[in-house]
């Protein structure tokens, strides 16, 4: 199966993948580290991963409700949008579906007191240490292309109702509409 994406989402995910990957290379840089390192490691940034779950939750949240908005400024604009625009803003309210449960789940699983169980082998400490830090990197990252495919539509969304454009590819032209009749 080949993911056919517009050039708008193919930045938008290089954008959030870079952008994971960025906030995922200050975990390499520590190297190896041993499991009582870890396990304080675990103790020291475990706040700071609850709050980031905490933002993206909110942030996914709010942009559920700012799709709606889109949605509404779309339906109302006297140029007749094309069906590629309201997958656009299914494929965002999709993504960012996504990414709201997961950072719900998340958030969830780093609130179980792994550090304080005695019977946790040192060894697996690493491990989550690792783990929790690519989580946290993939929901940055996914977050991001979020907020860039929404970017995306608003700007477009600008183009057409906001200065008019009549030539833009996400609106019907009469000739389109003719052959569709057709």
């Amino acid at each position: 199966m080949k993911l056919k994406l517009s050039s708008y989402n193919r930045r938008a995910l290089y954008g959030g993948i870079i952008a994971a990957f960025i906030t995922g290379f200050g975990a390499f840089i520590l190297g190896n580290i041993s499991g009582y390192e870890a396990k304080l490691l675990i103790k020291a940034s475990l706040p700071g991963i609850n709050t980031l779950c905490n933002t993206i939750a909110l942030a996914s949240a709010t942009i559920l409700a700012l799709l709606l908005t889109l949605l509404s400024v779309s339906s109302g604009s006297k140029s007749k949008l094309k069906d590629s625009h309201y997958k656009q803003v299914l494929r965002i309210a999709k993504t960012d579906t996504a990414v709201f449960i997961v950072s719900l789940i998340t958030f969830q699983l780093f609130n179980i007191p792994i550090t304080e169980a005695e019977n946790v082998p040192p060894s697996w400490y690493t491990n989550i240490y690792y783990i929790s830090l690519g989580v946290s990197a993939i929901l940055s990252g996914a977050l991001i292309t979020v907020v860039i495919m929404l970017y995306n539509a608003i700007v477009n969304i600008i183009k057409i109702v906001g200065l008019g454009e009549r030539d833009h590819p996400l609106i019907f032209q009469e000739e389109e509409q003719k052959e569709e009749k057709e």
